[in-house]
């Protein structure tokens, strides 16, 4: 099958195309500002499927919205119907079309020109009015707030919010393209007229930047917001993508002795935290005990010996652990209990517990195994 995309430089169009590739469909027509006529011609006289995607957003003047918009959409329909290609049409409509503003009044004559296609051709039309789209690749400061308030935000730029209560719907990249590989397929979901993405999520502006700014902060006091829906994972992976190059990791703050040292790694209220330490040969940590905080070690590097004693009676249990055969060992609470190095070289250690350590609740107390 071949497949003729049309806007193949934009932010859906991008993420359409990654995933057929994914998904074995190799034979595609790409079509951007810079495609000639003579290749479009070629391109329409071979397509067995159109995803048009191309559209004007935020032109100079409104002249260029009936260009961009209406007039580019003729030329496909006019040479579909030249060479008596009656094939399957997929389009990229707006929620605007429905408003009377200069983009969604040429909207909806593009619809208008797409539906007289299947009307006349008897091919099947899909339109998709879409909502705010966000996700991967989208440009900033265009036409997703999402784009705008993630780039800027992760780049330490300010972002402008006039009223915080707006409702945005919005729909995340992999939904759409998932809902439009579908519709190739002869899935797609219809509603009366219109194709629909069926997952979007309403979120006020306010929340959004909330929501975003957390992230953000995460990278610094290491407490990672709950991402226990999937519009909160979308919206991290989508926060994610507009960090600098330069910019992709950060440092954390070592607590060094003359044992090594330790760090936390990453906290939240909801799985507690984690933490990493490098302890020389020879050293021991811990050597406490916990009446409900619980923890998990896990040594990646050297060897090891997890010692523990419930505090009520004598008997020592003793772990032997090393890095090349991971074993995560549980810390029962009532156990005092500690991990030393009994090996030639640097003992790395992961440590969970289950809770953020409260300075004023540590739930922490000294005695030796």
């Amino acid at each position: 099958m071949k497949i003729l995309i049309t806007g193949a430089n934009g932010f859906i169009a991008k993420n359409l195309i990654a995933q057929l590739k994914v998904e074995g469909y190799d034979d595609l027509l790409v079509c951007n500002r810079n495609t000639t006529d003579g290749a479009m011609e070629k391109y329409i006289k071979e397509c067995d499927f159109v995803f048009h995607l191309a559209g004007v957003n935020r032109p100079e003047n409104n002249n260029e919205f009936t260009e961009g918009n209406v007039e580019f959409t003729k030329t496909i329909i006019d040479m579909l119907q030249t060479y008596s290609k009656n094939v399957p049409v997929l389009f990229t409509s707006s929620i605007q079309a429905e408003n009377n503003n200069a983009y969604g009044e040429s909207k909806k004559k593009a619809e208008d020109v797409i539906f007289n296609y299947g009307k006349s051709s008897g091919a099947p039309v899909m339109i998709y009015r879409l909502p705010n789209a966000f996700g991967k690749w989208a440009r900033p400061n265009y036409n997703s707030v999402v784009a705008t308030f993630s780039y800027n935000i992760a780049n330490d730029k300010s972002i402008t919010i006039n009223d915080e209560d707006h409702l945005l719907e919005l729909a995340y990249i992999d939904d759409i393209i998932n809902e439009f590989i579908l519709s190739l397929n002869g899935q797609g979901r219809k509603v009366g007229e219109f194709y629909e993405i069926t997952t979007t999520t309403k979120i006020t502006v306010g929340q959004l930047a909330n929501k975003l700014y957390e992230f953000k902060s995460s990278r610094e006091n290491l407490i990672m917001p709950s991402l226990a829906n999937q519009f909160d994972r979308n919206v991290y992976a989508t926060f994610l993508s507009y960090l600098n190059k330069d910019d992709f990791s950060y440092y954390l703050n070592k607590n060094e002795d003359n044992r090594g040292w330790l760090a936390e790694f990453i906290k939240s209220k909801e799985m507690g935290q984690i933490f990493i330490s490098k302890s020389k040969p020879g050293i021991t940590r811990g050597n406490h005990w916990h009446h409900t905080k619980v923890e998990k070690f896990l040594v990646v590097q050297g060897e090891g010996v997890i010692s523990f004693r419930n505090i009520n009676d004598d008997k020592v249990i003793e772990y032997h652990v090393n890095g090349e055969n991971p074993e995560v060992v549980d810390i029962p609470p009532g156990y005092t209990h500690a991990i030393k190095n009994t090996g030639v070289e640097d003992l790395i250690t992961l440590f969970w517990a289950c809770e953020i350590f409260d300075q004023n609740n540590p739930d922490t107390y000294r005695e030796e195994v």
